[in-house]
């Protein structure tokens, strides 16, 4: 995370029961799902729907690195910050917490590819959402 980051989300969620595996934490696949959440309601709150059809989002790579067991119960915190944007992508990074505790977690990233859903070639980010990312 050497390049500077924006704080552009907080999503909190509830850790359920069925997030844990046999070892009694939560799951390496559920972190995905955290990072997933926390990223559609980003999106969404830019008013752009999860749909298919036209122009959106996608991740062309993920990542997570799990630096502390998280268990149930908890809520868990995922704070999601955007790198500078390119042409049509944007970095995002992910720091994620337990409600409570300023310990991290976890911490991940996912490239955010604004694509043509119709021929599967990149298209420039919306100017709305430039904008919202480029602003101080």
């Amino acid at each position: 995370m050497e390049e500077k980051k924006k704080l552009i989300h907080v999503c909190k969620m509830p850790i359920r029961w069925g997030d844990m595996d046999a070892y009694g934490h939560v799951n390496n696949t559920v972190y995905f799902r955290y990072m997933e959440q926390a990223r559609v309601e980003w999106i969404e709150a830019m008013n752009i729907l999860v749909r298919p059809g036209g122009a959106g989002p996608v991740i062309i790579n993920a990542s997570c690195t799990f630096l502390i067991p998280m268990s149930y119960p908890g809520r868990v915190e995922v704070r999601t910050f955007t790198g500078p944007p390119g042409r049509s992508s944007v970095q995002t990074y992910v720091e994620m917490s337990i409600e409570g505790d300023e310990r991290l977690y976890a911490e991940g990233a996912a490239k955010v590819v604004w694509m043509d859903t119709q021929t599967g070639k990149s298209v420039p980010l919306p100017d709305h959402v430039r904008a919202m990312l480029e602003a101080e």
